[in-house]
């Protein structure tokens, strides 16, 4: 059985021999690991996001219509159409080369993303997650250094971008696993709907960093946020705690009754210990037993009830964080098992594919339909994740209040698609129209993406059919992460395909997505409305 101290990051054992050594720096260490994991995370998840994003900017400079643009004197009349484009994109291929490039990112990403689960409930999360932000890093740099030394191998770039999508399925298991140790049920729609705007914060950075650069060396847009991901991946490695037992606070399942916490037991009866018939309540040696459970003894006495709480409350942690260690991973079947697996996961599979279809190709869309530059139409597009961030917050509330998950995210793709249409045709009605109908684009779009991949996922990673088994939260979320993952993959995909028909193909394409998500959770949205009237009605009786 492992000991306290034997996870604990070192950036956290300088920090507790600090306080230990000055009082005046003493401070709640249980609050300072909540708060620490969630800001750490968010960071983490957030230079993920940032370091995707470049690819999608700087298409706009891969690949131009060279001929409506003033070439410099040097250059030849036999490439005169071609001169501002980067090989190989420029050719009339080159829209479908680059969504080739998006899917090799995207498919490697969705088919190893199933692996990763897997390996991510086997291995300390702190090494998993710090392990593959270096590599996230190093990839995107060497992608960007293909313009410093003038590499244009298709295949060289390609590669590059399968590599950086494997890297990445570090990312969503790890943080959202670790967030799930530390947090309850209670507000946890609310929760991760706050802690989930790092998506569409890292994409707002990712398009601002990589649009400063585009249109003079844009090797810089992928340079930069490589270092960025590496520089808090080294950081995570110094100060992430990875669960509640590793520094030895209680877990947000004591309420549970498998891992019911004597010492709170020892506390309520410690209150109203009676001194033995016939002897003073001044009696030093008096001892009750109170123990709860055949493997445990507690005693609690009238002078050193203190003392024996802590010891009472260690054994209870380490007895815990031998149950954690001695569980068994679930599998894959196992796991697509719990109910409502499979229907979120299908119904994040279309959803997903619209969200990273506006990713990947917004900032393209908003230079061919104004006329914006590269870099004003890589900043405007962030208003779509301006308004995820407003979505996810909005999702996240509704499904705490009304414990209706599935309806919230029904209710919202069923906006989603009227608005996508109206996007489409009066978006370039005015720039105040445009942006306001892109913010809420943005809310209808990735408030049930986010609702699905974080508290959703969380709910079903820690369902009451798993019995208390903490070892399933990180592949239950690979599996919906994966298969939404390939959703994906296929959209940006389409939508190189079906651009050359004209930019409404895409957005029909996107319609017709977002309908086939909304229909895989009727059922479940069925089963809520039948729980939320049969709550009703014990409430009037």
């Amino acid at each position: 059985m492992s000991s306290f101290g034997d996870n604990i990051p070192i950036g956290v054992k300088l920090l507790q021999k600090l306080t230990d050594s000055c009082p005046r720096l003493h401070f709640n260490r249980e609050w300072y690991y909540r708060s620490s994991v969630l800001v750490l995370t968010y960071f983490a998840y957030m230079s993920y996001h940032l370091s995707r994003k470049p690819l999608s900017v700087v298409k706009a400079v891969l690949y131009q219509n060279c001929s409506q643009l003033t070439p410099s004197t040097d250059v030849p009349p036999s490439e005169i159409n071609t001169w501002c484009d980067w090989a190989p994109f420029d050719d009339s291929d080159a829209d479908a080369l680059l969504g080739t490039l998006d899917s090799a990112f995207l498919f490697a990403y969705a088919i190893a993303m199933f692996a990763s689960g897997f390996i991510a409930e086997r291995i300390n999360l702190r090494y998993f997650l710090s392990i593959g932000m270096l590599l996230s890093g190093i990839f995107c740099y060497l992608f960007g250094i293909a313009k410093t030394y003038n590499i244009h191998n298709f295949g060289y770039l390609l590669f590059m971008q399968a590599m950086a999508g494997i890297a990445q399925t570090t990312g969503w298991p790890g943080v959202v696993t670790v967030v799930g140790n530390w947090f309850g049920k209670s507000k946890r729609g609310l929760i991760f709907g706050i802690w989930n705007s790092h998506t569409s914060i890292g994409n707002i950075l990712g398009s601002i960093i990589a649009g400063k650069y585009v249109e003079t060396d844009w090797s810089l847009s992928f340079i930069i946020p490589g270092f960025i991901i590496g520089a808090v991946g080294f950081i995570i490695f110094l100060f992430l705690v990875v669960r509640p037992t590793d520094v030895g606070c209680i877990p947000p399942d004591r309420g549970n009754k498998r891992y019911n916490n004597p010492y709170r037991v020892l506390e309520n009866r410690a209150a109203n210990i009676e001194p033995p018939s016939g002897e003073s309540s001044e009696t030093d040696d008096t001892e009750v037993l109170i123990g709860e459970q055949d493997h445990l003894k507690y005693y609690a006495t009238t002078q050193d009830f203190e003392i024996q709480r802590r010891l009472t409350e260690r054994s209870y942690l380490l007895s815990k964080q031998q149950q954690e260690d001695s569980e068994q991973a679930i599998g894959f079947i196992g796991a697509c098992r719990i109910p409502g697996v499979i229907e979120f996961s299908s119904c994040l599979f279309f959803s997903k594919l619209v969200s990273y279809t506006f990713l990947y190709w917004l900032p393209l869309y908003v230079k061919s339909s104004t006329e914006m530059g590269a870099a004003l139409s890589a900043d405007f597009s962030t208003l779509f994740d301006v308004g995820g961030i407003v979505g996810a917050i909005l999702a996240g509330v509704v499904s705490d209040y009304s414990g209706m998950s599935a309806t919230t995210c029904v209710v919202m793709l069923w906006g989603a698609a009227p608005m996508m249409f109206v996007y489409l045709h009066f978006g370039s009605v005015s720039i105040t129209v445009n942006i306001l109908l892109l913010i809420i684009v943005g809310i209808l779009v990735n408030g049930p993406y986010a609702l699905i991949t974080t508290a959703v996922s969380a709910e079903l990673g820690t369902h009451s059919s798993l019995e208390g088994n903490s070892k399933a939260l990180a592949t239950v979320t690979a599996i919906i992460d994966g298969t939404g993952s390939i959703g994906a993959a296929v959209g940006p995909l389409l939508a190189g395909c079906l651009k050359k028909y004209g930019w409404q193909s895409v957005f029909y394409m996107l319609m017709a997505a977002d309908a086939l998500a909304l229909l895989f959770l009727i059922r479940l949205v069925k089963q809520e409305l039948k729980q939320w009237k049969h709550r009703r009605q014990i409430r009037r009786d």
